[in-house]
This record gives C-alpha cells, structure tokens and sequence, in this order.
C-alpha cells in the first residue's frame, strides 16, 4: 500500500509540474511580431510587378502563388526591416488602392503614387521616396519621333494610366490632340504604343527606362530641360507611401526610415529594379 501512494503521488506531482508549464508558457509577456500589410498594383514595373518565383529577394502576394518585386518591394522590405514587423504584399488594382487602405484592408501604399493635393485629401503621405520626371514615349520610325517640346506633339493620337497626372495634367497640354480613353495599367498603354494604337504616350521617366529595355523600337522624348516642356508642379513628380489619414503613428516611423536615404540613393535603388524587371511576353 505504501508503494502504491508513493506512485500515486508521484503521478499527481508530474500532472502539476507539466500543468504549470503549459499555464507560464501560455502566460508569457513576449511581445508578437507586427505584420506590415503594403498594397501595390504588381503590374508597374519597375516600380512594382509579379512574377513565378522568390528569385532577387521577391516577396510572396497575400493569398496568391506569385511573388512581387520591383522598387516599391525594395522600399517596403527596408522599411519593414527597419520597423521589426512582418512583410505582407497585397496586390490590388491601381484604381481600388485608396479604397483598400480607407477601409483598412492594408496599413499602407507603396505604389509609385504622386503626393497631389488632390489624393492628399482623403490620405496621408510620407515624404517622397523617389522623385520621377515626366517624359514621353512614342514609336522611333513615328511622326512625332524627332519631336524636341510639347508644342511638337501637336493633334497626337495618345493615352496613359487613368487616375494618373500623366493622362489628367499632361495630356490635355498637347494642342489638339487626339485623347483615347485611359488605360487600367501601365503595361496596358505599352502595348498601345507598341501596336501603334496611339502616336505616343506619357509616363514618369522609370516606366519609361523600363519599357526601352522591352521594346526597342520605342524612343524617349525629355522635355525637362526646355522651356517647352508639360506644365507640372512639383507635387505631381515626387512619389510618395501614403497611409490612412490621420495615421501619424505610421507616417511618422516611415518618415524615421527614409530621413536615412537621399536622391542618389533613390536613383540606384531604381536602377536595380531596372536591371532585373521581367521582359514582358
């Protein structure tokens, strides 16, 4: 019998260490990691795009097999980083980005969107994280190929990005030019271009370095250092990571990242998502 009580008290002895083990495991103050939730349209390059795989440090897309990479993946991984949080990379359609940040569906956007007064009603921006010249792209054997200002794009067939100061401010610039209706995506006004669909069309100077290395038969025309160049305040060229209004905590901590960076470093990070953006099909 007394052996029996013995093992019976034993057994009683291990149930309560291991129940006490659980119950401090299960009680502990460590704090959780933070989650970075970042939107993007991963149809931008090089700011942003999708591909198959996690090749050059590509991030997987929140409830999708591929992966995102470009400029903007480079930022948001830097700053996610540099916050100890958790990357998650949404793709959302470029139009539906504010919507999906208002309705707090992501913490933020990092898309290659302008800081305008007008997108500066209904959210935040960060100071910008790159600075992007407004240029145009037209076809090398086109009639507008050798066009040196604005005034020399006059009655061109042309498109760009809807919701963009591209398509909103540039084009209604050009004397009586022939406007066709927005394109969704950025890819979507190349391929316009390159079917010969339009005589030209307008974007910032990145878009542009990326889509030369796609299509060869496309030329650059950079009115920057003219007077005859499309009428742009500086709002409308400086990109920014915009976050819900009123979001301070946030903005302030991505302010803290990017204080760390300057132009040139913006522009080699850009030429990195140059040099390995995908050729397109």
């Amino acid at each position: 019998m007394n052996k029996r009580n013995i093992l019976i008290v034993a057994i009683i002895l291990i149930l309560i260490i291991i129940a006490c083990i659980v119950f401090f495991r299960g009680n502990t103050n460590e704090p959780q990691r933070k989650v970075l939730r970042v939107g993007m349209e991963c149809a931008y390059a090089p700011y942003n795009w999708s591909q198959t795989d996690d090749s050059n440090g590509a991030v997987a897309i929140k409830d999708s097999n591929s992966y995102a990479y470009g400029y903007d993946v480079m930022m948001a991984k830097i700053i996610a980083e540099r916050l100890n949080c958790d990357l998650e990379i949404y793709q959302i359609d470029w139009d539906s980005l504010p919507l999906a940040l208002q309705s707090n569906r992501i913490d933020c956007v990092i898309a290659g969107q302008s800081i305008t007064s007008e997108r500066l009603q209904t959210v935040d921006f960060s100071t910008p994280y790159y600075y992007a010249s407004i240029v145009t792209l037209t076809n090398n054997s086109g009639q507008y190929a050798n066009a040196t200002g604005v005034s020399d794009l006059r009655g061109a067939t042309c498109t760009s990005q809807i919701n963009t100061c591209w398509y909103d401010t540039c084009l209604p610039q050009i004397q009586n030019a022939n406007i066709l209706p927005a394109m969704d995506t950025a890819p979507n006004m190349l391929v316009a271009l390159n079917a010969n669909t339009v005589n030209l069309v307008v974007t910032d100077m990145p878009t542009a370095m990326a889509a030369l290395q796609v299509y060869p038969n496309m030329k650059l025309l950079d009115f920057t250092n003219t007077s005859d160049n499309f009428n742009v305040s500086e709002e409308e060229i400086n990109i920014g990571i915009s976050v819900r209004k009123g979001n301070t905590e946030l903005l302030d901590k991505i302010n803290s990242v990017l204080r760390d960076y300057n132009e040139e470093d913006f522009k080699n990070m850009m030429n990195d998502a140059i040099r390995v953006q995908p050729l397109a099909e």
